[in-house]
């Protein structure tokens, strides 16, 4: 990861707003970070809420963070004390108008719904909000880096304990562990009262379903529950920034189009530990390697862009792009994605590319070097397409 880079936006949200909430799944990195930056100031004060010795202190918390004006109050799993945020608001103003205008508190959570639900209430024009997502390509591999760096970055994911693991075991392991914790203590903790063996088996579903249009009236008959019970799971899941519901792309072309979302699990490492997949060897051999190849780079792409509108597209009649991006510049990006190094492309494709009026049509694979296909289509390595973005 090139920590600087994050750290210097990370400094420049807090010389902005008086608060600023760092998302992104446990483990991701969200509390090295945090440290890193208090670190980097003689006045930060950091609680995490996980303990409760810290929780205590914040027994009456507008007088305890009135004691601590003018320092950056770090709060790791704020979410566990949804309550605070409307104390928040208050304890802003009176330090701004004390002149403090920015850089007050840094909030950390795992659980999107929770934390941005709570931020547009109570600190709606005093709050920024930046997603810290596992390890992306663009920020571990090297420019230069094709085939190689990027397999083994999707065969393990971007959770930093298991890329930077000593082999492929101690990997897996970590994996099989972090999904075990998350099950049986990380989500009971925030309050669902959810049985563990259920959400496993639903968890793995999605793995096998990668990519998939989400049914969730088959699921539950799979898991003898109702859909409706589906539909909460899934939505914690979603929350806990564990799994992607991408949208199906919404329009008025005059045909048939697909409505159902796609769903993946978002890290390609867990994914392959849902299954049991070991190693690159075991992915590739897998029916599940197209799909999850798929989902690797779309997540590779939404971490570079993440104010894009993203959606799927496809009609009844085989019209179809993997990933529209719609930019606010009024720019339509339509992508293919494909594991062939001699990737080609369908009909179908083009269709969609007009039917959305792409301005700029994308084939990602695993190439060595970019090139151009006929009707303005370009072919690149996905990796190239992330830094593309994020420039």
């Amino acid at each position: 990861m090139n920590p600087r880079l994050t750290q210097q936006t990370l400094a420049s949200l807090l010389s902005q707003f008086p608060a600023v909430v760092l998302l992104g799944p446990r483990q991701a990195g969200k509390t090295t970070l945090a440290l890193a930056e208090a670190g980097q100031r003689a006045d930060a004060l950091y609680l995490d809420l996980e303990l409760p010795s810290a929780q205590r202190q914040l027994d009456d918390p507008e007088a305890f963070l009135l004691t601590h004006t003018n320092r950056l109050v770090i709060l790791d799993e704020v979410q566990r004390i949804p309550e605070l945020f409307a104390v928040l608001r208050g304890v802003i103003d009176i330090r701004r108008r004390a002149g403090e205008a920015a850089g007050q508190f840094l909030l950390l959570g795992s659980a999107s719904g929770v934390l941005l639900q709570q931020a547009s209430e109570s600190l709606a024009g005093r709050i920024a909000q930046v997603e810290l997502t596992p390890f992306q390509a663009r920020e571990v591999l090297p420019a230069d880096a094709v085939s190689a760096g990027l397999n083994a970055l999707w065969a393990r994911g971007g959770f930093p304990l298991s890329w930077l693991a000593t082999d492929d075991a101690a990997s897996l392991r970590w994996r099989d562990a972090f999904i075990s914790t998350y099950l049986e203590r990380d989500i009971p903790a925030l309050g669902p009262r959810i049985p563990a063996t259920t959400l496993r088996r639903l968890w793995t579903m999605l793995a096998h379903s990668q990519g998939g249009l989400l049914n969730q009236s088959q699921l539950a008959a799979s898991l003898a529950i109702s859909g409706q019970t589906v539909a909460r799971y899934i939505d914690l899941l979603c929350d806990l920034m564990l799994v992607r519901r991408l949208p199906a792309w919404h329009g008025n072309v005059g045909k048939r189009l697909v409505r159902s979302p796609k769903i993946y699990v978002r890290d390609s490492g867990l994914t392959h530990a849902l299954l049991g997949l070991a190693n690159l060897e075991a992915v590739l051999a897998h029916p599940i390697a197209g799909a999850s190849w798929e989902g690797f780079v779309i997540e590779q792409l939404l971490a570079a862009a993440p104010t894009a509108e993203a959606s799927f597209y496809r009609t009844s009649h085989g019209a179809e792009a993997d990933l529209v991006l719609n930019f606010r510049n009024g720019e339509t990006w339509v992508v293919e994605i494909k594991r062939s190094s001699a990737p080609a492309v369908s009909k179908g494709f083009h269709s969609a590319a007009s039917d959305v009026g792409a301005t700029r049509k994308l084939v990602l694979a695993p190439v060595s070097a970019s090139y151009p296909m006929r009707d303005g289509i370009e072919v690149m390595n996905p990796l190239t397409a992330a830094r593309l973005l994020a420039a």
